[in-house]
C-alpha cells in the first residue's frame, strides 16, 4: 500500500495526567485566538457523544489531517495543528495550501501555529500547550481513549461515525459549527460546490463514468486495493459526476465501517467494471502493470484508463478532499481523470 490511514490509527503515547494539567496552564499568548467568539454554548454532535462547545470559545487546535484548513479557510488561525510529512514539498510540515494561507494570515497579524508531530501517537503535551478552548478532530481516526485523553484538554470534536471517513462537506460542518461560524462554513460548502462544478463543466467526458480510488505496489502486485465509499478519495468521485462501481460499492456497503479493502490480483476480475482508476504513482508505472499477467486484465489497465495522481506530492496529497487543497489542485485533477477517461472512450469506440 503506497499510502493509507493506517499510519494514522497509531495509538497515542500515553501522558500522566499532571503533565497536561500543568501545560494547560502554560502561556496563553503562544498561538492565535480566532477573530471571533460564539455568544453562547454550542452542542456538535458526534461519533463518542456530544461535545459542550462554552460561550466565548475562540482559540482551536486542530490535528489529524484537514481540520486546520477548515478554520483557516475561515479566516481564522488555529494556535497549534498537526505537522504534515506527505505530501510536503519543503521544511515547513505544512501542505502548500495550508502554507499559503497561514502566510497570508501572519502577514495580516495573526500569529503563525505551533506545530506538533502525531506521527507516532497524539504529542498531548505539545497540543494542550497551545491552551486551545476547542480541539478540532472532526476528519480523524480518534480512538476512544485518545478522544477521553484530549477532552481532558479542552472540549474535542471527533469524527461522525466511521474513522477516517468523515467527508469533506461534514469536516467543514462539524468544525465551522465547533467554531461558533456554521453559516460560514455553509457557505463555505457553497463556493467549493461551485468550483467542483466548474470544473467538471470543462470535462463533460467523465460525466457518468465508473471510478473509483486504488492503489498498488509495482513492486508487489499480488494484491489491488481500493478506498471504500467510506473514504473522502472515493467518494468524491460522485462530487466529480462519476459513478461508483458496482464492485466497490458491494464492499462499501457489506463492510461500512471500514474505508478501504484489498483484492487478489486472481481476482482481478472483480474489479472489471471499473471504467477510470485513479491510483497513486506516476504514468511511467503503466507499463509495468500492464504487462502483469493478472492486473493487465483489467479493462481500465490494459487501455491505459488510469489516472496516475503521484506518490507523496502536493497533487496526490490535494486528492483528499479538503477546503483548501480543492481549489488548489481541483483543475489538474479533473484534466488527469478526464484524460483517463478519453481511453476508455477510445478503447469502446
Amino acid at each position: 500500500m503506497t499510502v493509507s490511514r493506517k499510519s494514522f490509527l497509531l495509538g497515542g503515547l500515553a501522558v500522566p495526567a499532571a503533565a497536561i494539567l500543568a501545560a494547560c496552564g502554560s502561556d496563553s499568548s503562544s498561538g492565535a485566538s480566532a477573530s471571533t467568539a460564539s455568544a453562547e454554548e454550542i452542542t456538535v454532535e458526534h461519533v463518542f457523544g456530544s461535545t459542550a462547545i462554552p460561550a466565548g470559545a475562540s482559540r482551536f487546535t486542530a490535528i489529524a489531517w484537514g481540520n486546520h484548513d477548515v478554520a483557516l479557510a475561515l479566516d481564522v488561525m488555529p494556535a497549534g495543528l498537526s505537522r504534515q510529512t506527505w505530501g510536503v514539498a519543503d521544511d515547513s510540515g505544512m501542505l502548500e495550501w495550508t502554507k499559503q494561507k497561514v502566510d497570508e494570515l501572519a502577514a495580516a497579524g495573526a500569529t503563525r501555529p505551533v506545530l506538533f508531530d502525531d506521527t507516532d501517537g497524539y504529542d498531548y503535551e505539545a497540543i494542550a500547550a497551545t491552551s486551545p478552548d476547542v480541539i478540532l478532530a472532526a476528519y480523524s481516526g480518534l480512538s476512544q481513549e485518545e478522544y477521553d485523553t484530549l477532552s481532558k484538554i479542552a472540549p474535542t470534536i471527533a469524527y461522525p461515525e466511521v474513522p477516517w471517513g468523515t467527508k469533506w462537506r461534514d469536516m467543514i460542518r462539524l468544525d465551522s459549527q465547533a467554531m461558533g461560524l456554521a453559516s460560514q462554513g455553509e457557505s463555505l460548502i457553497s463556493d467549493l460546490e461551485q468550483q467542483i462544478a466548474d470544473a467538471v463543466a470543462a470535462s463533460p467526458q467523465i460525466a457518468g463514468k465508473s471510478a473509483a480510488f486504488f492503489y498498488m505496489s509495482q513492486s508487489d502486485t499480488s494484491t489491488i486495493g481500493f478506498y471504500t465509499t467510506a473514504d473522502p478519495r472515493t467518494a468524491f468521485m460522485t462530487d466529480l459526476g462519476m459513478t461508483i462501481p458496482a464492485s466497490v460499492q458491494k464492499v462499501s456497503d457489506d463492510d461500512p465501517g471500514v474505508f478501504f479493502s484489498d483484492v487478489s490480483s486472481e481476482n482481478a476480475d472483480q474489479v472489471a467494471d471499473v471504467d477510470v482508476m485513479i491510483m497513486y504513482g506516476e504514468e511511467s508505472d503503466l507499463a509495468a502493470l500492464q504487462a502483469d499477467p493478472l492486473v493487465g486484465t483489467i479493462p481500465a489497465i490494459k487501455h491505459g484508463a488510469v489516472a496516475f495522481v503521484g506518490n507523496g506530492t502536493p497533487l496526490s496529497a490535494s486528492t483528499n478532499p479538503g477546503p483548501l487543497s480543492i481549489p488548489w489542485g481541483i483543475d489538474d485533477y479533473v484534466a488527469l481523470i478526464a484524460a483517463a477517461a478519453d481511453k476508455a472512450d477510445a478503447a469502446s469506440a
